[in-house]
């Protein structure tokens, strides 16, 4: 997903003018390493209302932190932060010069992360390097001769580079550290190792750095080399690691500091011996410690904590574990400053809660104090020079913005409009938006209405925010989202949310919004798994072929997870299916969906999930022309606690017909098992034929019979296309006209053989606000069967013995099975399922 574009193709395509060019793409597209979602998280810098990085003064009586995008000064005796940067771009990760004198940071602007310095006594700010690439977590020596930073200027990969300082300039930069593929067989992290987090020894003559060389999980282990290009490195200590180690000397150079996460669900410090050894923890908690920063007297420990969900900055004495909190309950801004306060109502005047952006005149993104700002995970560069942050609010926002003009922008689900405003800020007054949404005209039916929920959102995630239950239906509140189903599983060994798994609603659900607690059996061999509506306990462990651990047999598969799952009547479904159109004949494939759903075993597939929706749909598809009934559900994956992530909640949704009455999840599980539902991340959908609505069943006499359809659409953006779909293919292509927002059109379709139709819309490119690659919506079927005729499904049922072909071939080869009859029982499973469709080829 995170594919290296040449840099003159990108700036080719930000040149030339023309709407065909325009495509969303992800944030930082030069960096070439797998499953970016992670590493931008974790690892890179992300916009925050709350403090993300600090630095000490020399003489340990002030800190300087980055906090809403800017570096900001403050004296440890004081309540008053100064801003000591304010764009353009947003500014992070500082690191102060031990004389004194010199600040480095890392700027995010015009699509690259650059290193700059502020001299101190003039505030002034220069560029250290140039050249389009990520450079990020610069330090200092201790001589302060040198900076040490990341950067992925070869080949887009973390390597760790140094380059000497003197005068504000950064001359004779040299990569420190050499590439080197592994044969190891990792998923989440590239083949390539990686080096990351330096940090100097108190003598200037050594670095410290994480490293995943000869590893297959985490970001890797700390490593200690001499400070010079190429010098052999050490492993001093290993332990799982998750992007956030950054480990540091102490200033006597005897301890190390870092955050880690061992044995537990959440980061905290620990500290070992600077040569390695055994580490003990400076802090406890069920939240996250992380970026400390020794004091140059010793005495103390400066660190960013999640603890009350937003982040914020602390200071522990060592020894003696005193914690205090920083806090900057005064301002003082570089520009003239004023406040935009922002109400939203419903239809009906009410506030009400809903999604916020407000974006200054040069595209920084602003929040109130203590908002949990979010960033998109990709956007057009034709359309705006930075991601879309937002935040959410409950119905009142203020905020100080820089005086001129600022954009608002209000969401609110997909069933009321995309509203935007811009309004002029004067210096020192503030300026009231009041914005009342207007509800799309959606068509109505008599004894059901339409539930939207979201069947894959993870709650916490390792990110950045510590989410609890009651801010994830606030969440959904502001989404307009009936149902969550929060997936609990592992990041690396840790799965934080198992203290909130339960088989009932959360208590912290409304009448309006319910939070259910499944699981995501975590398997990247076999395909990763929905369970919805486990009645008994979850599953442990929660995945399988996981190489050199204990899990690493290919058992389970995921035909008995999901048995496990039915056992106590569970809702399995696969979950973010393809990213692209598999093919057998071309590569090795190992996903067990066909298999699964010609034994019976899946209830539901998101057909809108973290994947290509177009490339499952396909997929899809084939497996419903050889006869399967599979219903269509969608799920956003959204970690619900990250500050830049694929979402927000409610991005996927799947809406299900249910009968009129409260909100319960019962129902709504039971008729989305029916397939009476529509998957979509903007457009609303209607369909019937012959009579009949989505997920039944319309039973013909042998004959042609020219079917009355009804289709409507609603959407809060132009659709390019709506279509119904018969057997795989355009049966009917709806004209869509003015905006291409609405649509409602009756006709006739002839048929005279058993088969499925479906209605579906999308677009040929992504179409802001919606944050995903393109807007695509579409019903379940609706399924036909004509009396004498039989599913015609040769071609498609020999795609998938081909599949199959791949998957045995994959089993036998594997040697990680803990017996020869499990092995057995799984190539038998894996041949039952093959028979099937063998029996359709005939």
């Amino acid at each position: 997903m995170s594919v290296r574009k040449s840099l003159i193709v990108s700036i080719f395509a930000l040149l030339v003018s023309g709407s065909s060019l325009a495509q969303r793409e992800p944030v930082l597209k030069q960096i070439d390493e797998p499953h970016p979602y992670y590493f931008r998280e974790m690892y890179l810098p992300e916009l925050t209302t709350g403090p993300s990085s600090v630095t000490w003064s020399p003489d340990s009586k002030a800190v300087v932190y980055s906090m809403a995008g800017s570096l900001w000064l403050q004296k440890l005796d004081s309540s008053v932060a100064e801003q000591l940067t304010a764009g353009p771009g947003y500014d992070y990760q500082p690191d102060w010069s031990s004389d004194g004198r010199w600040i480095v940071y890392a700027k995010y602007d015009k699509d690259a992360v650059e290193l700059w310095t502020l001299d101190v006594a003039h505030k002034q700010s220069h560029l250290l390097t140039q050249g389009g690439a990520v450079n990020v977590e610069p330090r200092f020596s201790p001589n302060c001769r040198r900076i040490a930073f990341v950067s992925t200027s070869y080949n887009g990969r973390f390597h760790i580079f140094a380059g000497s300082f003197a005068g504000g300039a950064l001359q004779d930069v040299e990569q420190m550290t050499s590439e080197s593929r592994s044969s190891l067989p990792r998923y989440y992290y590239s083949e390539f190792d990686h080096e990351i987090s330096p940090a100097w020894s108190p003598d200037s003559s050594e670095l410290l750095f994480v490293s995943n060389r000869r590893h297959i999980y985490g970001t890797g282990g700390f490593w200690r080399m001499k400070a010079a290009p190429g010098a052999e490195a050490w492993e001093i200590h290993y332990e799982e690691t998750s992007w956030k180690a950054r480990p540091e000397f102490s200033p006597d150079g005897k301890r190390i500091v870092y955050a880690s996460y061992l044995g537990r669900a959440w980061h905290q410090l620990w500290v070992m011996p600077s040569d390695g050894g055994d580490a003990f923890p400076l802090t406890y908690g069920d939240y996250d410690n992380i970026n400390p920063r020794w004091s140059p007297d010793g005495h103390a420990i400066a660190f960013i904590s999640n603890r009350d969900g937003n982040t914020s900055l602390w200071i522990e004495t060592v020894p003696g574990g005193l914690q205090q909190q920083v806090v900057p309950k005064e301002r003082h801004y570089l520009a003239d400053m004023g406040r935009i306060a922002v109400t939203v109502l419903d239809p009906a005047g009410h506030e009400t809660a809903a999604r916020v952006s407000i974006t200054g005149e040069d595209g920084r993104a602003f929040a109130p104090e203590g908002a949990w700002m979010f960033a998109d995970d990709g956007f057009d560069r034709t359309e705006r020079p930075f991601e879309a942050h937002y935040f959410h609010s409950a119905g009142k926002a203020e905020a100080e913005v820089p005086a001129g003009r600022i954009a608002v922008e209000v969401m609110k689900g997909l069933e009321y409009h995309f509203e935007r405003r811009t309004v002029d800020v004067k210096a020192g007054q503030t300026t009231p938006v009041t914005i009342r949404l207007l509800a799309l005209d959606v068509p109505k039916s008599s004894g059901s209405r339409w539930v939207s929920g979201d069947v894959h959102v993870h709650m916490n995630y390792a990110g950045t925010y510590r989410n609890t239950p009651a801010n994830v239906v606030f969440q959904a509140a502001v989404e307009n989202l009936p149902i969550v189903e929060n997936l609990v599983v592992n990041k690396e060994q840790r799965i934080p949310d198992t203290p909130y798994f339960r088989t009932t609603p959360d208590p912290a659900s409304t009448a309006d919004n319910l939070l259910l607690h499944g699981q995501e059996f975590h398997t990247s061999y076999w395909g990763h798994l929905g369970l919805l509506h486990l009645t008994r306990n979850f599953l442990v462990p929660d995945y399988a072929a996981y190489p050199n651990t204990a899990a690493a047999s290919l058992s389970p598969t995921n035909a008995d997870v999901a048995d496990m799952a039915h056992e106590q009547q569970g809702v399995v479904g696969y979950v973010h299916p393809f990213d692209t159109y598999p093919d057998p004949a071309k590569e090795a494939l190992t996903d067990e969906l066909p298999v699964d759903v010609a034994l019976g075993k899946v209830d539901y597939i998101e057909v809108l999930g973290f994947s290509d929706h177009k490339s499952t749909a396909h997929v899809w598809y084939q497996l419903l022309n050889c006869g399967f009934r599979l219903p269509a559900a969608a799920g956003t994956d959204a970690m619900a606690d990250f500050a830049s992530l694929r979402g927000p909640v409610g991005l996927n949704r799947v809406y299900v017909n249910v009968p009129n009455g409260p909100i319960d999840v019962e129902p709504w599980l039971a008729q989305l098992k029916q397939g009476r539902t529509f998957a979509t991340n903007g457009p609303l959908l209607g369909f019937s034929l012959g009579g009949q609505q989505v997920g039944d069943e319309l039973k013909l006499a042998a004959d042609t019979h020219e079917l009355k359809f009804k289709v409507w659409m609603r959407s809060i953006i132009p659709v390019d296309h709506l279509e119904v779909i018969c057997n795989g293919q355009v049966a009917h292509d709806v004209k869509l006209a003015g905006n291409r927002d609405t649509a409602d059109e009756e006709g006739t379709l002839p048929v005279s053989a058993s088969g499925w139709c479906l209605l579906r819309a999308w677009n040929e490119k992504a179409a802001y606000p919606i944050l995903d690659l393109y807007p695509y919506a579409t019903t379940s079927p609706i399924y036909i069967t004509v009396d004498g005729s039989k599913v015609s499904a040769k071609a498609d049922a020999t795609y998938f013995i081909a599949w199959i072909d791949r998957l045995v071939a994959a089993a036998q080869a594997n040697r990680d099975w803990n017996s020869e009859p499990e092995k057995v029982r799984v190539l038998d499973q894996l041949s039952r399922a093959r028979k099937v469709y063998e029996d359709l080829q005939k």
